[in-house]
Order: C-alpha cells, then sequence, then structure tokens
C-alpha cells in the first residue's frame, strides 16, 4: 500500500490511477493523517433476473390520473 500526500495526487494522479488499475491501494493523506483510499473498482458480478419483483409490486387505478387540484395549481385546468 503507498501513501502519498494530496498535493502530490494531484500532481500525479494519472500515474496513481494507472497503478490503482493494476491492484494497487494508494492511501491519500493530509498533514501525515489517511484521509482516502484509492482502490481498484469491482463491478457487481450478480447477473441480474428480471421479474423478481412480479406480482409484489401493484400500480392503484388512477395512477394516471392528475387530481383536480393539483392539475389547477399546475395550470393545466381551467377553474
Amino acid at each position: 500500500m503507498v501513501v502519498t500526500t494530496v498535493t502530490e495526487a494531484k500532481a500525479h494522479l494519472s500515474m496513481l490511477l494507472d497503478r490503482v488499475s493494476r491492484g494497487e491501494e494508494i492511501v491519500l493523506a493530509r498533514a501525515g493523517k489517511p484521509i482516502a483510499i484509492l482502490e481498484p473498482y469491482h463491478a457487481d458480478q450478480q447477473r441480474r433476473h428480471p421479474g423478481l419483483m412480479r406480482g409484489k409490486i401493484r400500480m392503484a387505478a388512477d395512477f394516471d390520473e392528475l387530481p383536480p387540484d393539483m392539475a389547477a395549481a399546475l395550470g393545466m385546468v381551467n377553474p
């Protein structure tokens, strides 16, 4: 694990990102105290399964209807 200052990180960000992309962790420190870690990003590897919520979510019958007072407030209905 490499420790670097914030000032050095600003000056050499591209180099640090190259090192992180190869698997290294970089600790950013300010006044000698660690404040952040740069580490490789790992995307979630779980496969999505469409339809898992089928039958568990229900739309109200009047979902697409705007209440008259809301329509009037938005200037969509003539009073």
